[in-house]
């Protein structure tokens, strides 16, 4: 193997454990608290509406810009919504469900901009969103 190589396998290794990062999100206490009122993460909730092994995430590791308030500091991936696009009794859907582990769930900058991605993404494929 040459050193090129190896570098890219050790970078796509380092991408995957980001990818994984993501989709588990900021903290397991923050998992463990959805859990404990007897909610479901986002993750979770699509992977109960859509066909086993049909999600698309879009965007996963996007992240805010903001400034202020700490918030440079504290940088999530997804920053509080999943989105993307799968299949219901095999009929191609998009979704997006926010993520209350990330800041509440609540609406920033890139939370919106990755909704409305996905809102002209079903529209351009004549799919609901």
């Amino acid at each position: 193997m040459s050193a090129a190589q190896g570098t890219v396998r050790s970078r796509t290794d380092e991408l995957n454990g980001i990818k994984d990062s993501a989709r588990s999100g900021p903290d397991p206490a923050a998992t463990a608290r959805q859990h404990a009122k007897g909610k479901l993460t986002a993750h979770e909730r699509i992977d109960l509406l859509l066909d086993k092994g049909s999600f698309s995430e879009v965007e996963p590791l996007r992240r805010h810009r903001a400034t202020g308030f700490g918030l440079e500091d504290r940088r999530p991936y997804s920053d509080g919504v999943i989105t993307g696009w799968g299949t219901v009794e095999g009929r191609t859907v998009f979704v997006y469900a926010h993520d209350f582990r990330i800041f509440g769930g609540a609406l920033g900058e890139a939370h919106a901009t990755k909704i409305h991605k996905i809102m002209d993404m079903a529209i351009s494929a004549g799919a609901p969103l």
